[in-house]
Formats: C-alpha cells, sequence, structure tokens
C-alpha cells in the first residue's frame, strides 16, 4: 500500500494510464486522503474525518465499470499503487455548450505535490479533447494552491461563481474555464 508520509522512501518513478474498475479502492484512498491533507482548515474536520473509503469505491467502481461517459486515468508507482487520478466527463453546468467538457476531480496525494504527475495527468486528459472544445472545472476560492496549478496550465477564472455546502460550511467554488 502507497505511503505518501514514506515519500522519501518510495520511488518517483510513476505511470499514467487510463483507470480501470481494478484502480477503483486506490482511487477512492487517494480522493479522501487528499481531501484530508488539502482542505483541514477549509472543510470542517468532523465532515473530513467521516469520509469513507468503502462508500468512495464503491461510486469509482460503478463510475469505472458502467460504460459511463467518465473518463479516468490514475497515476500509479510500483507495484502498481494509485497515487493520483482525473477524471474528465460531460459538463455538468446548466449554462454548458452542449459539447462542453468539465474535470469532475484531479487529486494527487501529497507526497507527490510538486513532482509532475499532476501536470502529466491534466495533460494526458487535455489530450483526449477534440480541439475547440471547452473545458471547465471547479475549485473552491480559497485553494490557491491548484487555482495557480490551474492558471499555470491554460485554464482562467470565467467569472461564474458558485457556494457549495460541504459539511456544513458554505464555501465559495470559483469556475475556470480553458478553450
Amino acid at each position: 500500500m502507497w505511503h505518501p508520509e514514506r515519500m522519501s522512501e518510495q520511488r518517483r518513478e510513476h505511470t499514467v494510464r487510463p483507470a480501470e474498475p481494478r484502480d477503483a479502492a486506490g482511487i477512492a484512498a487517494v480522493h479522501i486522503r487528499t481531501w484530508q491533507h488539502a482542505y483541514a482548515g477549509l472543510v470542517p474536520d468532523s465532515y473530513l474525518s467521516s469520509l469513507d473509503i468503502a462508500r468512495r469505491t464503491e461510486v469509482w467502481e460503478r463510475d469505472l465499470s458502467r460504460g459511463s461517459r467518465i473518463r479516468a486515468w490514475v497515476a500509479t508507482v510500483e507495484p502498481e499503487d494509485v497515487v493520483g487520478f482525473i477524471s474528465l466527463g460531460p459538463s455538468l453546468d446548466e449554462d454548458a455548450e452542449r459539447s462542453a467538457l468539465q474535470v469532475y476531480a484531479l487529486y494527487l496525494d501529497h507526497g507527490m505535490w510538486g513532482s509532475g504527475v499532476a501536470r502529466e495527468l491534466l495533460r494526458t486528459a487535455m489530450q483526449d479533447v477534440p480541439p475547440r472544445i471547452p473545458v471547465t472545472l471547479w475549485v473552491f476560492a480559497d485553494n490557491e494552491r491548484a487555482r495557480h496549478f490551474y492558471r499555470r496550465h491554460g485554464f482562467q477564472p470565467d467569472g461564474t461563481e458558485r457556494t457549495e455546502d460541504v459539511g456544513g460550511a458554505d464555501l465559495l467554488e470559483v469556475r475556470y474555464r480553458r478553450r
């Protein structure tokens, strides 16, 4: 099992590949660990501690198995331990163009931050987007690290904001767009 706190002991070599149903538990674990690390102090602790890997694994198994329109890629380190992932699919926004896509999630174990793996995941997903198709994503307004990352990779805020209730806290989200 991947232990981000022991990154110095881990090999930094990684592989990015399409996600498969067998990756569901690894994706779920990264998803929850990343939320618990990156959103501490932003999202209520009670919500972060209530996140359930088994429940999240079931969601990912369903999304990766049923031929859904969601596409996902994982970053793995030997021996196939998932350390990051990205998912992409049709935009869920009411005002979206019919062909628009949305990055639903891009998460990377904090021990891999700054390694270039998130950049490779994003670039891999963007290579799958047809020319002239807009891609959007939502990011917490207070998550400056992520906002900076997306700006560096061609996404810009488009002026649309929303408030999301996460564990009883109203958090402002900003939509980013890339053409």
